[in-house]
């Protein structure tokens, strides 16, 4: 994992200056040597623009940083990617200390398993008035995900997801059990089975316990396709180039569970991956099979490359069995989430309003962004089977990814809160905090809000 960009130093360090535009003149700090430093190289406080500034002996002295408007705190991760070595430090109060902070660590992200990078990196030293626990669990849960996301299918399949599962267990004293190959069948997990049977690494279902039985059940469900062929259904090259990240559900919700148990959060936590490969074979499920389901349900398949429902369903309906105060499921599941709003915004679905609001709360302050889709029961009709309960895509091409939220609703009655999010997992184009390739998103959303209702402090 990368290490985050943080100085150990308590000392002086390269003070860095965050203006918006027009801010520089009037700036009180600031000598004149320096602001006509800052005019001869055209700084104003463009977002993103960053100005060294030299002493009489030519050695750095200062960093002005433009933020633009000042409406992204996390623009910070611009800094610890692009400065030369050394130790730096706000000199002044950033749009938000805490946020400013995070996003100077997340911005120092590298996935170096294959390709070193051995230029040294700058390093912040921590304002003295942030919670310094919370942005490391934070930094190092979102760097956990990326790296599981990055990691080629070659070296990452089910059963290097189990092996990351049971590392993080060891780390923090949780219990793992584990059912796989043919043991889906004999314990009822039987659409998992089909997904994956194709595959020469056997699927899955890793179950994941830790904390105190009394206390207040969150159940986390994550899609753990390690690489989507489509199947039968094969995606054309196109689309099958970034399908390493299919298990991106996976990687968010166990890097969740990670600051959760790092935080010693008073849950009785549970984490369900289901992990498969999607591979293609002469024993590999069908379009028009049916399959039955461990809720009961049968369930016609429509398209093989619509598989992370499947795992999804008996996953949850197990998560449900227990009746947990609240369950999360996360996963690469749809491209229509994708058109809807894009790879930056994840939608959410929940019955639950109060549920809700709270997320989109956090979410906002978080900027970690989040956006609530509806379950629209009138487009229950889409998912209608002639031959079976249910065809798990929907017929005309419509409502995708509601259409998926509805199909998986049907796998979750006795939970008393059930939120699904239809994520991304991936950063197309770069931005300050993030590189191209793996992304958490919404992991720190909702662990703000289950910190807000389960913290003890």
């Amino acid at each position: 994992m990368t290490e985050l960009a943080v100085s150990k130093s308590r000392g002086n360090g390269i003070p860095i200056y965050c203006l918006e535009p027009g801010q520089l003149a009037r700036h009180k700090v600031l000598n004149q040597t320096c602001k006509t430093w800052a005019k001869a190289n055209q700084f104003n406080g463009q977002a993103e623009k960053i100005l060294m500034v030299p002493d009489g002996k030519g050695q750095l002295s200062s960093v002005l940083f433009g933020i633009g408007e000042g409406d992204e705190p996390l623009i910070t991760g611009a800094l610890a990617s692009r400065l030369p070595k050394g130790n730096y430090k706000f000199a002044d109060n950033p749009m938000n200390p805490e946020l400013s902070t995070l996003g100077w660590m997340l911005g120092s992200y590298r996935f170096a398993n294959y390709k070193k990078n051995s230029s040294g990196i700058a390093e912040l030293i921590l304002p003295g008035s942030i919670d310094k626990a919370s942005l490391l669990r934070q930094a190092e849960a979102t760097f956990l995900a990326r790296d599981l996301i990055n990691i080629p299918a070659n070296d990452l399949g089910p059963t290097q997801i189990e092996q990351a599962i049971r590392k993080m267990a060891r780390a923090f004293k949780a219990k793992v059990a584990v059912v796989k190959g043919d043991d889906l069948i004999k314990k009822n997990f039987p659409m998992i089975h089909a997904v994956g049977r194709a595959s020469v690494d056997a699927p899955r279902l890793i179950d994941l316990k830790w904390g105190n039985a009394k206390h207040p059940k969150v159940t986390l469900v994550g899609k753990g396709v390690s690489f989507d062929t489509g199947g039968l259904n094969i995606k054309p090259g196109s689309s099958m180039a970034l399908m390493k990240k299919d298990m991106g559900g996976a990687a968010n919700t166990i890097a969740l569970a990670q600051m959760i148990m790092a935080a010693n959060l008073p849950v009785r936590l549970r984490l369900l991956v289901p992990t498969v490969e999607n591979s293609i074979a002469g024993n590999a499920f069908r379009p028009s099979d049916i399959l039955p389901s461990r809720k009961g349900i049968s369930v016609e398949i429509g398209n093989t490359d619509a598989e992370g429902r499947l795992i999804l369903g008996d996953a949850l309906t197990l998560g449900d069995e227990e009746k947990p105060e609240m369950m999360i499921d996360m996963a690469t599941l749809t491209g229509a989430a994708r058109v809807a709003l894009g790879p930056d915004l994840p939608p959410f679905y929940t019955d639950d309003d109060a549920l809700s609001d709270e997320i989109s709360k956090h979410a906002e302050a978080c900027h970690d962004p989040l956006w609530r889709m509806p379950l629209w029961p009138p487009y229950q009709k889409m998912l209608r089977s002639k031959v079976a309960d249910v065809n798990h895509i929907s017929t005309g091409g419509f409502a995708g990814s509601i259409t998926a939220a509805l199909f998986l609703s049907r796998f979750v009655e006795k939970a008393q809160s059930w939120v699904h999010l239809d994520i991304f997992g991936w950063v197309p184009a770069a931005k300050p905090w993030a590189p191209v390739g793996g992304e958490a998103q919404g992991i720190r959303a909702l662990y703000s809000v289950l910190e807000k209702r389960y913290s003890t402090d």
